[in-house]
């Protein structure tokens, strides 16, 4: 395995706790194979070797890589190479009688929790403030961060969570935040089979450390302090996940919570240009709170970035359907992603790809107008304009509350004679309580109601409910497959940048670039927030290999200002280049 010094530094690293540092584009996992064999060729038994990642996909790969390349007597045995929830599965399975459970347990996805609490709940009187979601949200802050139930603040919530824990064991189940939360009180409150689990590995290493919440983090200080054999890789600058409870903290905490650890940096960059490396390095730099590294690689200048400034979201879809009509004309077989930081900007682009017959697939996400909350809405407004729609009164009658969807059946009809398109819509809206419905139904409420705010917007383009149906059932009926997306086509990938990491493309748009939606309006409460952003920008442009487009439109993010002008073509007609946001609007809490 060819390695250059850094990487052959981490691997030849003798025993003892230590921390790879590891750039974007900078051969982690390589580096961290590399690594696991090393042990296993001197004689640590595989089996004594504890290898986590944060996903199965990244797991099957590494461990493909590990058994591909061991020679005789070591292929007979393998490490464990999984995540942390698989580890979480095999301890209680084999401990599951001091959870009260049985080894057969069954494990409750999100669809299943859900349901649980949704029965609790129609048990117990409880206030309009007490929804699934409230629950949700408590069940999963008190088990990321192990903080005791009895200090859920909300008296009734609290109640509600002890009976779920309750209803979980009765019904022999783990949930999700079981598998690690779980193992974690198991090693902290009996001390020999704490002892057990320290014996059976001698060796851990850890991926994507930055991206650890509390409970995995003590997970790993439990399993690893006997020994003190623990690698941990990661890349403080690649922290996304603030919302998802990852503390990005614990990696700084790692030189503290062991001493003796010994520090390496990989930072060269095998992936992008010199432009684009040396572009997102210097927008890094302006975060305070970061680990010191220089980020550099052999790769050629490449080309500048370009920032394009445009008048609003639909001119900017069309210079991206131009734009990759171009690239596909001299580079066919390039692998093109569009990053945006909400799911709701994905509407515009869209429309323009179906329009243009240009192949796109939405990478871990769903189509714009497959979205339930879209379908409701369209539902709606098709019954309005034809009440004999029988599909669309179904789905209204499922869709809504007994109450409303008589209301919506009942009413919608005589409005769509009298009104205009957004007061339907606003009747609609308001009259079924619809955002609040999805507040109490859903723990992504805020990104649903993004996407009916967007096609809010939309539909303000349009002088009649009429034009806006046909239009919108154009898009549907030509969002196929086409003789577009035969051989030889690739589609362009979109998707949000939180779902890109990890991902490398040819070519790169960032869409969106403006003040409101990168940084994102709710990340202005706290400088920390703001840096979680600044982050979240690095990751969208380091996904970049060749090249990189930063698209805006209305206020232009604060970051455009903070890339080295001399790396990049501005070309910003239509765009309010001047209307730099105040630093004032940002709040810090210290």
């Amino acid at each position: 395995m060819n390695l250059n010094d850094k990487q052959r530094k981490a691997v030849e690293y003798k025993n003892g706790p230590l921390l790879i540092i590891a750039g974007a584009g900078s051969g982690k996992t390589r580096t961290l194979t590399a690594r696991v064999i090393r042990f296993i060729n001197e004689g640590i038994h595989p089996k004594k070797i504890l290898a986590i990642t944060f996903t199965n996909k990244a797991a099957k790969q590494m461990l493909e890589r590990i058994t591909s390349s061991l020679t005789p007597p070591h292929t007979k045995e393998i490490p464990f190479v999984g995540t942390f929830h698989s580890l979480g599965v095999r301890m209680l399975k084999k401990h599951a009688v001091l959870f009260k459970r049985t080894s057969d347990f069954s494990i409750f996805d999100d669809d299943d929790a859900s349901r649980l609490i949704k029965h609790i709940i129609k048990r117990h009187t409880v206030s309009e403030a007490v929804t699934i979601p409230a629950v949700k949200r408590a069940i999963a802050t008190y088990k990321h961060t192990l903080l005791p139930v009895e200090e859920i603040e909300n008296e009734e919530i609290r109640a509600l969570v002890t009976l779920y824990e309750k209803e979980l064991q009765e019904n022999n189940a783990f949930d999700f935040g079981d598998l690690i939360e779980k193992p974690v009180r198991l090693l902290q409150n009996h001390p020999l089979v704490l002892k057990e689990w320290q014996q059976k590995f001698s060796h851990i290493l850890v991926d994507e450390y930055q991206d650890v919440n509390t409970a995995q983090y003590h997970f790993v200080r439990l399993l690893g302090d006997a020994h003190r054999n623990v690698t941990a890789v990661g890349d403080d600058a690649q922290a996304i996940y603030g919302w998802r409870h990852a503390d990005f903290r614990n990696f700084f905490r790692f030189e503290k919570d062991w001493p003796e650890s010994k520090v390496l940096a990989l930072e060269q960059n095998y992936r992008s240009s010199k432009n684009i490396i040396y572009a997102a390095s210097e927008l890094i730099k302006h975060n305070t709170v970061q680990k010191e590294k220089n980020l550099w690689t052999e790769n050629p200048d490449g080309p500048l970035i370009d920032v394009i400034g445009l008048k609003n979201q639909e001119q900017e879809a069309e210079s991206l359907v131009s734009g990759i009509f171009d690239i596909r004309s001299k580079t066919p077989h390039s692998r093109i992603a569009i990053l945006y930081r909400t799911n709701a900007q994905s509407r515009a682009i869209e429309q323009a790809f179906i329009q243009a017959d240009l192949p796109y697939h939405i990478f871990g996400g769903v189509k714009f107008y497959d979205r339930k909350e879209i379908k409701d809405i369209i539902a709606c407004l098709r019954f309005a304009s034809n009440p004999k729609d029988s599909i669309s009164k179904e789905r209204i009658r499922k869709a809504f509350l007994k109450a409303p969807a008589d209301r919506l059946l009942r009413e919608l009809p005589e409005r769509a004679q009298t009104q205009t398109l957004l007061e339907i819509i606003n009747f609609i809206i308001v009259d079924s309580f619809f955002f609040d419905r999805l507040q109490k139904k859903f723990g992504n409420a805020q990104e649903r109601i993004e996407n009916v705010d967007e096609l809010i917007a939309y539909a303000g383009t349009f002088k009649t409910l009429a034009e806006f149906l046909e239009q919108v059932s154009l898009l549907q009926t030509t969002d196929k497959p086409s003789k577009t997306t035969q051989k030889n086509k690739l589609p362009v990938e979109l998707m949000t940048i939180h779902m890109a990491k990890g991902l490398e493309f040819d070519v790169v748009f960032i869409v969106g670039c403006a003040e409101g939606l990168m940084p994102h309006k709710m990340s202005y409460r706290t400088l920390a927030e703001l840096e979680e952003e600044r982050r979240l920008m690095y990751v969208a442009m380091t996904r970049a290999k060749e090249k990189l487009y930063i698209l805006f439109y209305s206020i232009p993010s604060r970051f455009l200002y903070e890339l080295p002008p001399e790396l990049t073509s501005f070309n910003a007609t239509d765009a309010r280049v001047n209307d730099l946001p105040d630093e004032d609007i940002i709040y810090i809490d210290e």
